[in-house]
């Protein structure tokens, strides 16, 4: 991303958060504040429509990764920790009085997201805290344990980027992550690979390139290298049927995949 401006593909992802309200009356993932900071007319988000693919996507991996906060809520996790956290509405709409929040992210994100909040009056809670953090080149220092929701984040991390920050997810005993990461282009179909790489290329010329891809294996052995060895990954076809109701999509079609570790 650019110096001075705040996160483009923070802003896209938020979109399609709010899109998902819009388009499919939030039926896989409801937020209701992802149209008010968003600051859109429900009326553009409806000419969104034809993403439909990728909107959903985004909506299957925050009610997988919700899903988690609250599971680990019940086993006694205490803090959220969202890296990345661009224009999440969580910390605004949690429902677990008991769970504080911080937000990490770049500070020139992090400063616009503030003042979208204040701009269309969404109240900041006492229990949310912010931590300004460059991933890429600032070490990250979380003391835990902690839940970390780590979304629409790993993609535009280097090796070292995402090493360094599971470092910290995995620093304290009793941590757990919920992520998402993109297997590589070549594994895709041409056709899906032709869509995805137009969309990389887009972003590379946001400042915000795709540089890290994962296989499930790769990214697993990264996981329990560090310690976190209950992983749940669902890729493209498990996503398919747990939230869309649908058992024909092959069980090794590549693609977009959200986990859960800890």
């Amino acid at each position: 991303m650019e110096r001075g401006q705040p996160s483009r593909t923070a802003y896209s992802a938020a979109r399609y958060r709010a899109a998902h309200q819009v388009l499919e009356d939030g039926s896989i993932f409801r937020d209701p504040l992802a149209v008010p900071i968003l600051g859109e007319p429900r009326e553009a988000l409806e000419g969104d429509a034809p993403r439909r693919a990728m909107r959903l996507f985004i909506a299957a991996r925050h009610r997988f990764a919700e899903d988690a906060v609250a599971a680990a809520v019940q086993r006694g996790v205490r803090h959220l920790v969202v890296l990345g956290a661009g224009l999440d509405t969580y910390a605004y709409r949690n429902p677990h009085p008991q769970l504080r929040v911080t937000e990490v992210d770049h500070p020139d994100t992090q400063e616009w997201k503030r003042r979208r909040l204040a701009e269309v009056g969404i109240t900041v809670p006492g229990n949310v805290s912010y931590l300004g953090v460059d991933l890429e080149r600032e070490k990250l220092e979380i003391e835990g344990p902690a839940f970390f929701l780590w979304l629409g984040v790993v993609p535009y991390l280097t090796a070292e980027g995402f090493a360094a920050t599971l470092d910290c997810v995995a620093g304290t005993a009793g941590n757990e992550v919920a992520l998402d990461y993109a297997q590589p282009l070549d594994r895709m179909t041409a056709e899906r690979r032709a869509q995805l790489q137009a969309r990389a290329d887009r972003v590379a010329k946001l400042g915000e390139p795709w540089l890290s891809y994962f296989e499930p294996a790769e990214i697993a052995a990264e996981l329990r290298g560090r310690g976190l060895g209950a992983i749940e990954d669902l890729g493209p076809s498990a996503l398919a049927a747990r939230y869309f109701g649908r058992s024909d999509v092959p069980p090794e079609t590549p693609g977009g995949h959200v986990l859960h570790a800890h």
